[in-house]
């Protein structure tokens, strides 16, 4: 599948540059890679508001959908909006997951796994490299 936003890696790089995105935010989104665990600055992060795709601006999780995992990444039960994140079948380091895609612009995120706490029973753990927030007024 295609997402509506195809860049190449060097107007990727200007534009997270240009938003001022953390160093491994490229790394991230536009090549899956992983912040450790612990480190990303929304881990902890309970401000009330959005979080956006780094590279797009996309809405793609609410503040009121946080919890803590425990696990070192940002956790959420849903996306913000149906649809805004695609889900993809990861079979990379020795295991099947699903992997988060913005729809938008194909930029990974993270991983949902099927063991949240809250309703809906997911536990979507995202990168903080792959996230903006958004503080609500």
């Amino acid at each position: 599948m295609t997402a509506p936003i195809q860049k190449t890696d060097a107007e990727w790089q200007t534009i997270l540059a240009e938003k001022g995105a953390e160093r491994a935010a490229f790394e991230v989104t536009r090549h899956a890679a992983t912040e450790r665990p612990f480190t990303g600055k929304y881990e902890t992060h309970w401000d009330d508001g959005t979080y956006h795709c780094i590279c797009c601006g996309a809405k793609l999780f609410e503040s009121t959908t946080k919890f803590d995992a425990g696990c070192g990444w940002p956790s959420f039960s849903k996306e913000a909006v149906p649809g805004a994140i695609r889900n993809v079948v990861d079979r990379t380091h020795g295991m099947v997951r699903t992997e988060n895609r913005c729809a938008n612009c194909d930029a990974h995120l993270g991983h949902v796994f099927p063991d949240g706490p809250t309703e809906t029973g997911l536990r979507y753990c995202m990168n903080s490299a792959a996230l903006d927030f958004q503080k609500r007024d």
